[in-house]
């Protein structure tokens, strides 16, 4: 997986290209730690996101109780099948994905 960050002011913007899974995550947990000091709004980019796993999950849960304290977080261009994940597992009712 591919992770490009951008930031604006406040607002953390990180692109995901490829599978976001067991062996990708812990690399989108490292660029989140050393990346969400002041950022007040955090936005997934998932245009060439292709594959998400529970790992991955776990991942944006903590994201998003971080920035729950600090601002908040938004997915954009999520695709249908990464969309079904999130309907099947109950987190497209707390993520904001847009």
């Amino acid at each position: 997986m591919t992770i490009s960050k951008t930031l604006e002011g406040n607002t953390l913007t990180l692109a995901l290209e490829g599978r976001l899974d067991t062996t990708t995550s812990p690399d989108l947990e490292e660029a989140l730690g050393a990346s969400l000091d002041g950022v007040t709004l955090l936005v997934f980019d998932f245009t060439r996101l292709d594959y998400l796993s529970s790992a991955g999950l776990r991942v944006l849960l903590s994201a998003q109780k971080r920035m729950n304290k600090q601002g908040s977080m938004k997915l954009v261009h999520v695709n249908d099948a990464v969309k079904e994940v999130f309907d099947i597992t109950g987190f497209a009712d707390f993520l904001t994905i847009e």
